[in-house]
């Protein structure tokens, strides 16, 4: 199963006649994803690879039933582009653009919040379920495979890494998600994790972290207290990276005692949590905990 998105899950692409939304809109198609619906402003009544464009949500969310959508939307218009999707009702909303303001994310949150929906992002390369055949975002299909390995991820980049080198060794996935890189995101390591606890197809999880934030420490104490009982497995970037410095994304910013390599480090042991110190040993641990 799915702990986000299933095979029925109805997708609305907002800014679809844009070059890279009209590529992904493609490839989520082409693995699965119903995709029902577009939004570009002034270009209702055209289509894109045989989905409908409509020029607002109000209007797509008229023509049919929308479950989640996703946003190939410039930074700028993010806020108002994720408002319009939740406040017509939208369950699940997907951010793939990086570097979304400070405060327009603030916003975004309190709303999802008030409006009970889910982000993910901003700044991921969306998620994808194996089992479901479903997609959300631009992540290359043709490394997944169904199983019960379910995975959270900081980095996208990395999340490819470590899902060519699961499926690999067989092991395959139940859902991955990237939940962003970005300071402020939507869907958390912990909120993953409860999911993922909840699930019956996953067995395990891997969670791919990176200096900066508290996500993982919220992660592991979340361990620690027991609400979570499947194995879980870490792999933490940046075990070099000096104090004050920025990693690629804007959330992996290290300040004060938590945050850090060490920090991090120290909850995951307390709480019992296997940490590869190496992408290769994230296989070996995993196989330990599944037997």
């Amino acid at each position: 199963m799915s702990i986000i998105a299933f095979k029925d899950t109805k997708v609305l692409v907002q800014g679809i006649t844009g070059g890279a939304a009209r590529h992904h809109t493609k490839n989520m198609l082409a693995y699965g994803t119903q995709i029902v619906a577009g939004v570009r402003p002034g270009a209702g009544g055209q289509e894109v690879e045989g989905v409908p464009v409509f020029n607002s949500v109000a209007e797509a969310c008229q023509s049919g039933p929308i479950d989640a959508s996703i946003l190939f939307i410039p930074a700028a218009g993010v806020k108002a582009a994720a408002l319009d999707a939740m406040e017509n009702g939208i369950k699940l909303v997907v951010i793939v653009t990086e570097h979304v303001p400070l405060q327009d994310a603030m916003a975004i949150m309190e709303a999802k919040r008030s409006l009970g929906a889910t982000i993910i992002g901003p700044n991921t390369p969306g998620m994808i379920s194996p089992p479901e055949k479903t997609m959300l975002g631009f992540v290359p299909a043709r490394y997944f495979r169904p199983g019960p390995v379910g995975l959270a991820s900081r980095s996208g980049t990395l999340t490819y890494e470590f899902v060519s080198r699961l499926t690999a060794a067989g092991l395959g996935q139940s859902t991955c998600i990237g939940v962003g890189g970005d300071r402020i995101v939507g869907l958390r390591f912990r909120e993953a994790l409860r999911k993922f606890q909840d699930d019956p197809q996953t067995e395990a999880v891997v969670l791919v972290g990176e200096i900066g934030g508290t996500m993982e420490e919220e992660a592991a104490e979340l361990v620690a207290g027991g609400a979570v009982t499947k194995p879980v497995v870490t792999y933490v970037a940046g075990h070099t990276a000096p104090e004050g410095t920025k990693v690629g994304h804007a959330g992996a910013i290290v300040s004060g005692t938590r945050g850090t390599m060490k920090s991090k480090l120290a909850a995951f042991e307390r709480a019992g949590i296997g940490v590869a110190l190496e992408p290769a040993q994230v296989v070996e641990l995993l196989k330990d905990a599944l037997k």
